[in-house]
């Protein structure tokens, strides 16, 4: 009878040790699925800023319309035909 009651005694004892580190396990992953979280919300920051451009100055990307007004024109070939690509006679 004494053994059996140090075996439940000993069970209980786990069980209850067990229900604190899943509550702890339990805080552990929530504090790590908060800070994943948080860094998708500084990246999304950073790439909106990016996308909306209002912390870059791309004014030296421009193109000069002096320049462009040197590059010759290419006229298209107006005579490409692709209909004897799509017959069925071969």
């Amino acid at each position: 009878m004494r053994l059996i009651n140090i075996f439940l005694a000993f069970g209980l004892s786990l069980g209850c040790f067990a229900g604190e580190s899943n509550s702890s396990n339990d805080a552990n992953l929530t504090q790590k699925n908060l800070e994943e979280q948080m860094k998708r919300e500084a990246k999304y920051a950073r790439e909106k800023a990016f996308y909306q451009g209002k912390d870059y100055n791309l004014s030296e990307r421009t193109v000069d319309p002096k320049t462009i007004s040197n590059i010759p024109t290419i006229t298209p070939e107006d005579d490409f035909d692709m209909d004897d690509v799509y017959s069925d006679i071969q």
